[in-house]
């Protein structure tokens, strides 16, 4: 039988997102809050909620007036974090658009992919990035004046700021654009093409209404206590909901980097007394890890909240035993809002390396290898349904067919279960398993054993293919430790290392490559299809 979540359904609002946020009645919080702090300049870059309403509406009247923005048109985003991003959000939503963010580490090909891709009428970037937004532009037909700059102005004058393009003497013409909650999108976000080319993912107003109000649950948030960092990426899914979203719904202060800097990061917490952290898992290695983090005060840090990959329960301690730090772990894919999964707050120690339980509204089940229902505690493949599962692949029906079933079902590619307690577990991605002889390897146990090793930074485990004996076996790539080494020897002993930690077919018979860095999506997912190709070239001599 299906599993529903253990809590009580809530009411979703038929409303759209811009509705949902800046037109509901029982708002908690003035329109005085302080929402989005700029951490470089937190006493002259600053937005109240009033600030991000105001300017959304003066943007989202740029758009019509002065570019004839038609509804369901797409603008995108190719810019780190900046404190301008959710009016600029919210204006394109205010005149009835559709945002697609992209990753500021595209090269001009990659971001005209999406641009082309998502049909892209218009393109907002940041003077340092400005050089390849006008390349990739130029590829899809996108003119100069329809990309514009956030945060500092273009002194060249190359393009506009985003704050120029309002014709004020027409704005009061204009009215909001209400969209249809359930039909209409607000979001396009690309998949992180672990397996293959991104992916649009259709995310709908009423997804992301429900996402919002599904996170609520547990009662852990106090308005008036909590502080947040924002170091997530504002271009993927994790951080438009828990960061943008969020902020602006529960009247809550983010201190806004542009990217994640350790010092910056450690220092901002301090000065700022920051009591919640959105990250992905290699934040917290490099909390556990760098001395660094030991001079600075981060008593006031109540709670992490890690996502995109699993931890270790000895990861987990390690923080709290150093630093009074509880860590809780979510579950979530971009086609799902993305929250689909989070771990009470206290239940953080009684059920680890679990992603938490089902979120309000949402049911799941897994499914066997020959397509039937999984018992319970048995592993299978997660599908999921409720009212944040994404509308479906842009411009694909065919990826859509195969991924969402007939009764609404998402099928995530992520193999688990769920035990007696309703807590899920994710034991890897179904197509990442590798198939040694018959038996099947999970990379993400590898890779969280592998971790405990003082020569391993980071990690990441894959299946090459022995030709010889015609079967995979697993391979790890390795970012050593600041003084470690990096010689074959260095590899041959955590080879040997790791074989008396796991059983006979587990062990990395692909051996031990050392890399500078190991290639990861903006949430923290590891990019295995980048290592398959590096490993084809490298081929391998397996050790049976």
């Amino acid at each position: 039988m299906p599993t529903k979540s253990p809590y009580p359904d809530i009411d979703i609002p038929d409303v759209d997102l811009w509705g949902f946020i800046f037109e509901r009645k029982n708002r908690p919080f003035p329109d005085s809050q302080v929402v989005f702090r700029d951490v470089h300049k937190p006493d002259t870059r600053v937005y109240t909620f009033a600030d991000v309403r105001k300017a959304a509406i003066t943007f989202g009247t740029g758009l019509r007036s002065e570019w004839d923005w038609a509804k369901n048109e797409v603008l995108a985003l190719y810019t780190p974090n900046d404190i301008d991003v959710p009016a600029i959000i919210y204006g394109t939503l205010w005149a009835g658009g559709i945002v697609t963010p992209a990753n500021p580490a595209y090269s001009a090909e990659e971001l005209a992919f999406q641009l082309k891709d998502a049909e892209a009428k218009a393109l907002v970037t940041t003077v340092a990035y400005l050089d390849t937004a006008l390349k990739a532009a130029a590829k899809c037909g996108i003119p100069t004046n329809r990309v514009l700059v956030l945060g500092e102005k273009d002194e060249q004058r190359r393009v506009k700021h985003w704050t120029q393009i309002v014709n004020l003497s027409r704005s009061s013409y204009y009215r909001r654009r209400k969209a249809n909650p359930d039909k209409d999108l607000a979001f396009l976000v690309y998949s992180s093409g672990t397996t293959g080319l991104p992916k649009g993912v259709m995310l709908s107003h009423r997804n992301m209404v429900s996402v919002v109000l599904q996170n609520e649950g547990g009662g852990c948030y106090v308005y008036g206590r909590d502080k947040y960092l924002a170091i997530l990426p504002f271009y993927h899914i994790y951080a438009l909901t828990t960061i943008v979203h969020q902020m602006l719904h529960r009247g809550f202060e983010a201190v806004v980097m542009p990217a994640f800097e350790m010092k910056t990061f450690l220092k901002a917490i301090q000065e700022h007394r920051i009591t919640m952290v959105y990250v992905a898992p290699p934040v917290i290695v490099r909390l556990a890890r760098d001395p660094e983090a030991e001079k600075y005060d981060l008593s006031s840090l109540l709670n992490i909240t890690s996502g995109a990959a699993p931890l270790t329960g000895e990861l987990v301690h390690a923080i709290h035993k150093k630093f009074g730090i509880k860590i809780t772990q979510a579950y979530g894919l971009s086609e799902t809002s993305p929250t689909t999964h989070i771990q009470p707050w206290d239940e953080w120690l009684t059920a680890l390396g679990s992603v938490g339980k089902l979120v309000p509204n949402m049911t799941a089940k897994y499914i066997s290898e020959d397509g039937t229902e999984a018992a319970p505690g048995q592993p299978g493949e997660l599908w999921l349904s409720g009212p944040n599962v994404f509308k479906g692949y842009w411009k694909n029906p065919t990826a859509t067919a195969a991924s969402i079933t007939e009764d609404g079902y998402f099928k995530t590619g992520d193999v688990g279960f769920a035990d007696d307690q309703h807590n899920f577990y994710i034991t890897d991605r179904l197509k990442e398993l590798i198939k040694y002889k018959g038996f099947q390897v999970a990379p993400a146990e590898l890779e969280g054993k592998l971790l405990a090793h003082p020569n391993v930074a980071d990690v990441a485990v894959i299946g090459v293919m022995d030709t010889v004996n015609h079967t995979e076996v697993p391979r790890a790539y390795v970012v050593a430790a600041a003084d470690g080494a990096k010689t074959s020897e260095a590899g041959e002993e955590i080879v040997e290392w790791l074989s008396q930690q796991v059983a006979h077919h587990k062990r990395l018979r692909g051996g031990v490559v050392f890399v500078d860095e190991i290639p990861k999506s903006a949430s923290g997912k590891i990019l295995r299809r980048i290592l398959k190709e590096r490993a084809k070239k490298e081929g391998v001599k397996a050790k049976l």
